[in-house]
């Protein structure tokens, strides 16, 4: 498929995400009363019968930690004789691990659903589900420098002050990063300061940024050349790497997800939804930059949406479709909700088809 191919499937897939947003909505904390639930909610159930001993394995974005251990503790609750070993890691270098290292994996669960199509289809996949959204924010902590100062008029003024220091993950490895960069070249149309992303980024590393025809391009070099100035800029494979270096204060802020700052008690500044990545009202705007990988693939910035399949490689697909019915069932969404990541309720497909049949049903 080439990448024109590539691109018009995620503008479909979108299309069909926005449409299903604005009619069905999606379960968060303040919208969603306990207790209330709809036709599409599912109960976990045990399966009948004593399960044999048996390994699943699931690769996962960093940024799922927390909500997968926790419904990795409730799935062995429910299958006693099943070991869930997880594996966190940045979702290209998930994806990687499957589709270059010949890994096998029962789960695939990407921070960005495009990464599937455009990585994985169809060799290794022909389906998956968007299950959860999520934005970025900046993080800090009240031992931050200019803490009692920062918002979301100013945080990239802070940021700016030479004795700042703040981090974000590699864009080659992880979503969290080539976000990251998005939303700060987005910032500059926002604000009305074109100097935003250079001051930032451009200026400490060796990301460079095009424009030509309405829309930017960070283009990547291969990550041992990125060359940040660690003065600055810390950088890390993975985004929850530099939670640690946030909490002894190697750093005084990073660019992280909401769900992430929530899960560590972070502070954090909420970025206007124009820019955030949070919000499907705003995918025109978000579509106006883009970043290309030291491996050449093009990311299209896009509202920030969750995906899951089962890779055609997986060894145990019946247990990670239960595995999957578990984190889609109103216990797993109480789950994501308790995170700071609302889940999409119901699912979206992009092969009702294709989906394994008790999944389906569930959409």
């Amino acid at each position: 498929m080439t990448t024109k191919d590539h691109i018009l499937q995620i503008l479909t897939i979108f299309t069909l995400l926005v449409a299903i947003f604005s009619v069905t909505g999606c379960v968060d904390s303040e919208t969603t009363p306990d207790g209330e639930v709809d036709d599409h909610d599912i109960a976990a159930t045990q399966t009948t019968g004593p399960d044999e001993e048996a390994i699943l394995k699931i690769f996962h974005a960093g940024s799922l930690s927390i909500p997968m251990a926790e419904l990795e503790e409730k799935f062995e609750t429910l299958h006693p004789n099943v070991d869930v070993q997880r594996e966190p890691a940045g979702s290209r270098a998930c994806i990687k691990k499957i589709t270059e290292l010949d890994k096998q994996s029962d789960i695939l669960a990407s921070a960005d659903y495009t990464l599937i199509p455009t990585m994985m289809m169809p060799e290794y996949t022909d389906w998956y589900l968007a299950f959860a959204k999520n934005q970025i924010v900046i993080a800090y902590t009240d031992d931050s420098k200019y803490s009692s100062e920062v918002n979301s008029d100013n945080w990239y003024e802070i940021l700016r002050r030479p004795d700042v220091t703040f981090g974000f993950s590699n864009p080659n490895d992880d979503p969290c990063g080539y976000r990251s960069v998005m939303v700060t070249q987005l910032s500059e149309a926002h604000y009305g300061d074109d100097n935003i992303f250079d001051d930032l980024m451009g200026d400490n590393t060796a990301i460079e940024m095009t424009f030509e025809n309405g829309t930017y391009t960070a283009v990547m070099p291969a990550s041992e050349y990125i060359e940040p100035n660690t003065k600055k800029i810390m950088m890390r494979s993975m985004e929850v790497e530099l939670s640690s270096a946030l909490e002894t204060g190697e750093i005084d802020y990073f660019y992280i997800y909401r769900s992430v700052a929530v899960q560590h008690g972070f502070k954090f500044v909420e970025l206007p939804a124009q820019i955030d990545l949070s919000s499907v009202d705003y995918t025109d705007e978000y579509s106006t930059v883009r970043l290309k990988t030291a491996n050449g693939n093009i990311v299209v910035g896009t509202p920030i949406v969750y995906g899951i399949t089962i890779p055609n490689n997986a060894m145990q697909p019946e247990l990670a479709i239960e595995f999957i019915k578990l984190l889609l069932s109103v216990d797993g969404q109480n789950v994501f909700i308790n995170n700071g990541q609302p889940p999409i309720v119901p699912a979206v497909t992009n092969d009702l088809e294709n989906v394994p049949a008790e999944l389906g049903a569930l959409l």
